[in-house]
Parts: C-alpha cells; structure tokens; sequence
C-alpha cells in the first residue's frame, strides 16, 4: 500500500509528515531502552528482510495482489518504537531508490504503513498473549490476529486521510469499503508470513524475541486438595540468568534469507496490481497521479536499467536493496544503541539485558 504523489492534496501531505516526523523523533528516543548490543544488528536485519519479503506479491483475487507490511513481524520481534523505524528505513529506501512510494507522500506512508501497523498491531498483541496461556503456540496465534488486523487498520486510516485531503471527489463509503475489504484479503496473508516467521524464531531462539520476553514460562503451580494453584514464591528455585548466546548464526542465515528472497523468490511474485493500486484504478482515485521524482532512478520498479534480462535485473535490485537496507538500518540503530550510554541517560538494566 504504497502511496503515490498526487493522491492525497500537500496541506494534508505535510500534516501527515510532521505527524510521521514527529512519531520517529518519538520512536528514535524509545529505541534506546529497546536496543542492546545484541537487537541492535538484529533491529538492520529485521528491515532488510522486511524489504525482501515486501517485494513478495501474493494474489488475493481475480487480478489483485498484496504484500507484507511488516509493521506486526517488526514490533513482536524488536519492539514497537524500533519497529516504527524499521519501517521508515525501508520505505524510505524505497521511495529514494526505487521509485515505490511517493516522494512528498513520504509522511503519509510512513503514518498508515509504519506508525498505524505498529500501533495496533503491539497493542494486540500484547493484549492476547496477557489473556492466553504463555505458550510459544499462544503467542504465534497472537501474532497472526496482531498481522491480520493491522492491515485492514492500515487501509482504514489511508481512507481517513484520503477522506481529509483525497484529491479527487469520490465517495468516501465506496472508498472505506474498497480498501478495508481487499485489505482483509491481503491481512490474511500478511498473517500467515508474519506468524510462520515469529513461530521460526521463537523455536529457535525465544530470547530474541522483543514481544514475548520474560512471558513464556508459565508460574510453578502446586495441587492443593485436587486443585492447581500457584506456588508461593518461596518455594520456587531461582532461576540462574542464562547465558548469552551468539547471535551471529542467527544474523548469518537471516541475512542469507533475505537474499534468496529478494534475488530470486521475488522473479515468481504476482504481476497484478496491489490493493491500493487496484482499488485507485477502480474508484478513480488515480485520476491525478503524479509521475514519481526517483522515476529516472536506475533502480526505479526495481530493476536494474541497464539489464535487459528481466530475472537478472530484478534479482540484483532486490540483491542491492537488501544490502542497503542492512546497512543504513543496522547504522542507524547502532547510533541509537551507543547513545543509550551517553552521560545522563538512566543506567541500563544488566540483569533485563542480558536476558
């Protein structure tokens, strides 16, 4: 649901930047308290498969198509304010290099995709698995709700916005309707992609997932008079602090994935317009388009200009963005991380930490 210029007017374009604005000035702040030495390189890797996998499409119905967002894989993963930063990263590579996403609609994508995914996603979230038993099993099936009704909420607040500023007079009850319902389509995707891969990480490696920390393991119970109860806490065994692992391995094969994504899965993504594309062609909320400024990029579409082989160009622009984002991402967040030390920022917790 990337946005194009011309479909939301500038007075609304501009609100919608210094909301986005200041929603990262907020998330850059917050970051620190979620990055460590360790989520840091983690938090780049999380982008950089957030941009392969995005380059994805998957059909939905006759003639459209969808792709992740990826606001809900990045807050369970890494945290709510490093993933709306994540997003950003990427959609702004996008926009920049690639020619996905208008330039001046930078802020409106950055609301509806990043900010408004994160948000309702987390929140859900973290409402499911405080309700559920603390199961790696509760916990995927919390993901998958948390992805699939981010998006239809992500559509929702694009409509609000075209409703405020849309630059072509169209029905706004046709509009709602349109969007949030090919959007469910594409949430249940969006589902399914982010619950096989917080499920894949929670069975490999729990303790890097930001969402479910300290969550999983379930209290000591007691069978009291043929009932369970939960044991005082005197009773229970300290548990020891367990031992940091590398994460190289880990950074190493998801990196890997990335790649084998971008560079070769994606020659098999779905041709057909996205929702947003579908739904604009269909409603006429296209009819004022603008030509993109990146349009002479020679990463534009994502492919390499000067290739004529479709699969070799294609392959190697997803190549080069994955790296991109790896790069700038894992930068930007290693900034963070280091001026989480800085000299009047409260002391970090060891102990939570090193959990």
């Amino acid at each position: 649901m990337h946005v194009p210029d011309g479909f939301i007017d500038a007075p609304v374009s501009v609100a919608a930047g210094v909301f986005a604005a200041g929603a990262v000035a907020v998330s850059l702040r917050g970051a620190r308290r979620e990055l460590d030495e360790r989520t840091a390189p983690l938090a780049g890797l999380v982008a950089a498969f957030i941009f392969a996998v995005q380059m994805l499409n998957f059909p939905v119905a006759a003639g459209t198509s969808g792709h992740l967002m990826g606001g809900a894989l990045a807050a369970i993963l890494v945290g709510p304010y490093t993933a709306v930063l994540c997003l950003s990263v990427v959609l702004l590579l996008q926009g920049i290099f690639f020619a996905d996403g208008g330039l001046t609609a930078l802020g409106v994508n950055i609301t509806v995709m990043g900010v408004v995914t994160v948000v309702v996603a987390y929140a859900l979230f973290r409402l499911l698995t405080g309700l559920l038993p603390r199961t790696r099993r509760s916990a995927t099936a919390s993901a998958f709700v948390a992805a699939l009704v981010s998006v239809p909420a992500s559509a929702a607040a694009f409509t609000l916005l075209y409703w405020i500023g849309g630059t072509t007079d169209i029905p706004i009850g046709k509009v709602f309707t349109a969007m949030v319902g090919v959007h469910v389509l594409i949430g249940i995707g969006e589902a399914i992609i982010t619950a096989l891969t917080v499920g894949a990480v929670l069975a490999v490696r729990p303790d890097l997932v930001h969402g479910v920390q300290g969550s999983l393991a379930a209290p000591l119970k007691l069978r009291i008079d043929g009932e369970l109860v939960d044991a005082p806490a005197a009773t229970r065994d300290p548990e020891p602090a367990p031992a940091r692992r590398s994460t190289r391995g880990f950074w190493i094969t998801g990196l890997v994935s990335a790649f084998l994504l971008a560079g070769v899965v994606s020659f098999y993504a779905s041709a057909n317009p996205d929702g947003l594309e579908r739904v604009a062609a269909d409603q006429g909320i296209d009819e004022k388009v603008e030509e993109h400024g990146a349009a002479d990029s020679p990463l534009a579409d994502y492919g390499v200009g000067d290739i004529a082989n479709a699969r070799l160009s294609g392959g190697l622009a997803g190549v080069i963005g994955v790296s991109a984002t790896v790069v700038v991402g894992t930068g930007v967040f290693w900034v963070i991380r280091r001026r989480r030390e800085e000299p009047g920022d409260a002391p970090r917790d060891r102990d939570h930490e090193n959990a």
